[in-house]
């Protein structure tokens, strides 16, 4: 179990609400979100603060609907959307994570500080980082 992270909060969007899109994980999307969790654990510690998650899981239809790529780790509960709650913190908290020496996937910097993406596997992570 996480301690900062609850499974309905990586699955919630306000898009799926406001479309009526079912937005419930699947047994397996399920399992990586408990492991995201836990890493994203490790992360909130480091960080010492509590961080919001603007989005988690999207089922395919979510996903299209909010122009997510086909191949997103949000369709398979990899991957998350972080703020601290403002920009300047949005990029400290991407420069800790870089910097770090954390195993993630992948960690973007979206939209100068708007929010960060980061994305955890089980296996195989890349530490893939990229400014968009």
């Amino acid at each position: 179990m996480s301690k900062y992270f609850s499974i309905k909060e990586l699955t919630y969007s306000n898009t799926a609400v406001r479309y009526g899109i079912d937005n419930t994980p699947t047994k397996e999307v399920l399992n990586n979100l408990n492991v995201l969790a836990l890493f994203l654990d490790k992360v909130r510690e480091m960080w010492g603060k509590p961080l919001i998650v603007n989005s988690g899981y999207r089922s395919p239809e979510l996903n299209k609907r909010v122009g997510g790529v086909h191949n997103s780790n949000h369709l398979k509960g990899e991957a998350v959307d972080l703020t601290t709650g403002n920009k300047s913190d949005n990029i400290k908290l991407f420069n800790m994570i870089k910097n770090s020496s954390l195993d993630f996937d992948e960690l973007i910097d979206e939209k100068k500080g708007s929010w960060v993406h980061l994305a955890y596997r089980k296996v195989g992570n890349r530490r893939k980082v990229l400014s968009l």
